[in-house]
């Protein structure tokens, strides 16, 4: 399994050329991910947020549908009366978000990781979410278990797929960061059969997930334990992280109380998009 000496090893910057594609896409391919620099602008980034921060407060103030403001993620739904962690369907409250969901640099990338006919999610499941990971008592996200987007809905054919993670605010132990195992897109990682939450997968579930027939090494934890080849992803406000569908990684918690690691997520799939529409999701990771 490859392994990269650093995080930052995973960074291209703004200027996609042929050259740069081809060092991405084989970035990608061998470890599961890569970190985009520089591709949106200040002020695109400056209007992702204020939208967003809008969005969310007027889901607190429940001037919005519940469509946006849904409880699906959280393990503790009164805390949505006092606090957003996520704006669902953000993509139809903010029009910056759905311009950087479709900016050509980034379909570029995406098209060529998943083929022309790469679809956005937006107007199924969740659409694209806005996230407000922090810790403190009204906060109902403020870290991840271990898991694989696959794994959320095994029965579909909607694989494979590439999220994409818009960052409004840098990240770090402080904070939070993302946690992944480069490579171990590559195994067939079982469905959650075995899960935090007591799921009940269901019977027409794919027995495994990934690029080979690889059973992976050990078992994917149950929570957040260390793994072994782990590292850190750490990003600076504006940057672009893409993950593989079958890549194992979580989000570590914030040591500082008073922060917070805000960001905008979705994904881009190569699969058959008629299969969306079953609207599968099975929450099987620890918060």
């Amino acid at each position: 399994m490859p392994i990269l000496p650093a995080a930052q090893a995973a960074v291209f910057g703004p200027v996609l050329d042929q050259a740069t594609m081809d060092s991405l896409e084989l970035c990608y391919r061998d470890n599961g991910f890569v970190v985009l620099r520089g591709v949106f602008s200040v002020d695109l980034t400056d209007r992702m947020e204020a939208e967003c921060v809008d969005a969310q407060r007027k889901v607190v103030a429940r001037e919005l549908p519940e469509r946006y403001g849904s409880t699906v993620f959280l393990d503790d739904a009164a805390k949505a009366e006092r606090f957003a962690n996520y704006v669902e369907f953000v993509n139809e409250l903010s029009p910056a978000v759905r311009e950087a969901a479709t900016h050509p640099a980034l379909v570029a990338v995406l098209r060529r990781l998943l083929g022309e006919d790469a679809w956005l999610r937006e107007g199924s499941r969740f659409g694209i979410v806005y996230q407000d990971a922090r810790p403190g008592k009204e906060s109902g996200y403020s870290r991840i278990g271990w898991h694989s987007d696959w794994q959320s809905a095994p029965s579909l054919d909607i694989w494979p797929s590439t999220a994409f993670t818009f960052h409004l605010d840098g990240t770090s132990p402080a904070n939070g960061f993302l946690r992944v195992v480069p490579g171990s897109h590559q195994w067939a990682t079982p469905a959650p059969y075995k899960n935090v939450n007591d799921i009940e997968v269901p019977p027409d579930a794919k027995p495994a997930g990934g690029y080979s027939d690889v059973e992976p090494p050990y078992e994917m934890p149950m929570r957040f334990e260390a793994v072994p080849g782990e590292i850190p992803v750490y990003t600076e406000r504006g940057d672009i992280i893409l993950h593989d569908a079958y890549l194992w990684h979580s989000a570590a918690r914030a040591t500082d109380e008073n922060t917070t690691r805000r960001h905008v997520r979705g994904g881009y799939f190569g699969g058959n998009r008629a299969s969306e529409q079953a609207g599968q999701f099975l929450k099987n990771a620890a918060r």
